[in-house]
């Protein structure tokens, strides 16, 4: 087992053969109260986990958005896009498979972001990033993330697992940004700079 925090710095992953993020948020009805407070917490908000697939310095692969097995072999898979934060546990999860990663892939960066319009991290409440060992059939829960409450921004790098030889490393960002809203070349060029 490995417990994360983005003090530790990387951890290995060995023995690690499957690995899942999950986000979960709650809606909320902001400063709104009565009639319009039901409506916005009934709405929720879309927040969008994306698992974005590098070969050296550049973006090849998104798991997210509407691309639920980029890879085609099932090895990054996104469980698909929950709208508004409705209901218990993980909103959205993508869980990779280390072994079926191409060997040209040499890191993927978790990003959870507000990347349609009229969504944003300000709409949602108990934002948390859950990372667990998800080997051997069974989820074992080894890190949660939570992001700061006073950001202004609307996308948070969660995330990094990186090739180091023939093995993984998987480090906690925790690192929040600003991405123009719809615009994936702006969402890749945030997963770049981490």
């Amino acid at each position: 087992m490995i417990t994360l925090t983005k003090e530790d710095g990387p951890a290995d992953l060995d023995g690690v053969t499957h690995l899942s993020i999950g986000v979960s948020w709650d809606p909320t009805a902001g400063t709104s109260g009565g009639v319009m407070g039901k409506l916005r917490r009934k709405a929720g908000t879309d927040l969008d986990l994306i698992a974005i697939a590098m070969q050296g310095g550049d973006p090849v692969r998104l798991a997210g958005l509407d691309s639920l097995d980029p890879m085609g072999n099932g090895s990054l898979q996104h469980s698909g896009d929950n709208q508004t934060g409705h209901g218990d546990g993980d909103d959205e999860t993508v869980t990779v498979e280390f072994a079926r990663i191409p060997g040209n892939i040499t890191a993927i960066v978790f990003i959870a972001a507000a990347f349609k319009k009229g969504s944003s991290f300000q709409k949602a409440r108990n934002i948390s990033f859950k990372v667990y060992d998800a080997s051997g059939g069974s989820s074992q829960q080894v890190a949660d993330i939570w992001p700061s409450l006073l950001t202004k921004d609307n996308a948070c790098a969660v995330a990094k697992a990186v090739r180091v030889g023939g093995s993984w490393k998987l480090e906690v960002i925790n690192t929040t940004g600003k991405v123009k809203q719809g615009d994936e070349h702006a969402l890749m060029a945030f997963a770049v700079s981490k």
